[in-house]
């Protein structure tokens, strides 16, 4: 790993301790893959930095703890590091860990190294979970502002969510469907990643009733736990589909859209209208092989944008808006995706 860092940067960068960094820099034994893995990207989150760090002004860090799966995390990286510059002479310096999996337990003692070692701010996309919950009020009750992303913890003491309403994006998806399964109506496989995750449960609940109220010819199954990985989303998608042969579409709310796809292809089935969620790489080639008809998404550099900006605005650096919107929806087809 060449570099021309110090060991006290990069140990801050991956928040773990100097000892570690300098057993992993010069080769020493008794060190997990991972924890290498996280001085690897460490150093390169250090080296893209450098360009904005070279400039003058305040440097804030701010750290993004997120469980998602990688091709999600990959646009948020992008995101907030291209936004890091945003708002010069201030100067954002973001840390990053990312899993697709995280134990609950786990996921909250980084919050908790990261309360200990501090933070100008934390961004979280998190289970709803109690464990997760009491680390973010320790958090708070250190002086650390939290921002929950994409999906929110309702009533903890996070400062802002930033994301879309994700109930109204659940009643955009079941407008979406009728439209394309007309009034004959229909069934549709509904994926979550977890049901821990309130925005994903949200996004089904605003979907649920706009089905009960609005399109009684459309019915849904519900799946999840496969936390948008392909291999066991796939696994659960074939299930589903062998247990029901009315299923004839799917609102995708928490990924794993290939691994869907392929299981109606192996089921010799028909997938009549496809909903998914973010614009990420997948999402854009599988629109524009027309395999899948819509992708419902929001901005993510926006909300990047406004969790800077009320992070400068708590250290009253920066007026802030008067209202901080959540995202606007949009909505991609095969015909408007974005350059």
């Amino acid at each position: 790993m060449p570099h021309h860092f110090l060991v006290k940067d990069i140990a801050h960068q991956a928040g773990l301790s100097t000892a570690t960094v300098d057993r992993v820099l010069n080769g020493r034994d008794g060190v997990r893959r991972q924890t290498r893995l996280r001085i690897e990207a460490a150093i390169n989150e250090l080296e893209r930095q450098e360009v904005n760090l070279s400039r003058t002004g305040k440097n804030h860090v701010i750290d993004i703890v997120m469980e998602a799966p990688d091709r999600f995390s990959n646009e948020v990286r992008e995101a907030f590091e291209s936004e890091a510059g945003a708002f010069h002479p201030a100067l954002f310096r973001p840390r990053f860990q990312f899993a697709e999996r995280m134990d609950h337990q786990a996921f909250a003692a980084h919050l908790d190294r990261i309360r200990l070692r501090g933070s100008d701010g934390v961004v979280i996309k998190a289970p709803d979970v109690k464990e997760v919950r009491a680390a973010v009020e320790r958090l708070a009750g250190a002086g650390i502002p939290i921002f929950t992303f994409v999906t929110d913890l309702p009533g903890s003491s996070r400062l802002y969510y930033a994301g879309m309403d994700n109930r109204a994006a659940g009643c955009t998806a079941a407008y979406l469907l009728h439209l394309t399964l007309g009034e004959s109506g229909g069934r549709i496989l509904v994926t979550l990643s977890s049901i821990q995750f309130r925005g994903e449960e949200e996004r089904v609940a605003g979907f649920r009733d706009a089905l009960r109220q609005q399109y009684p010819k459309l019915s849904m199954v519900e799946i999840s736990e496969g936390f948008g990985r392909d291999k066991q989303t796939g696994t659960l998608a074939s299930a589903a589909l062998a247990g029901d042969l009315d299923i004839c579409a799917v609102y995708s709310v928490g990924g794993g859209n290939r691994s869907l796809l392929d299981a109606f292809s192996q089921g010799n089935r028909p997938c009549q209208a496809f909903v998914a969620h973010d614009l990420d790489a997948d999402n854009r080639a599988l629109l524009a092989e027309r395999r899948i008809n819509f992708v419902l998404h929001h901005d993510l550099k926006t909300d990047v944008r406004n969790v800077y900006r009320l992070l400068l605005e708590q250290q009253r650096l920066l007026v802030p808006p008067k209202s901080p919107p959540l995202s606007e929806i949009g909505i991609f087809t095969p015909f408007n995706i974005p350059v």
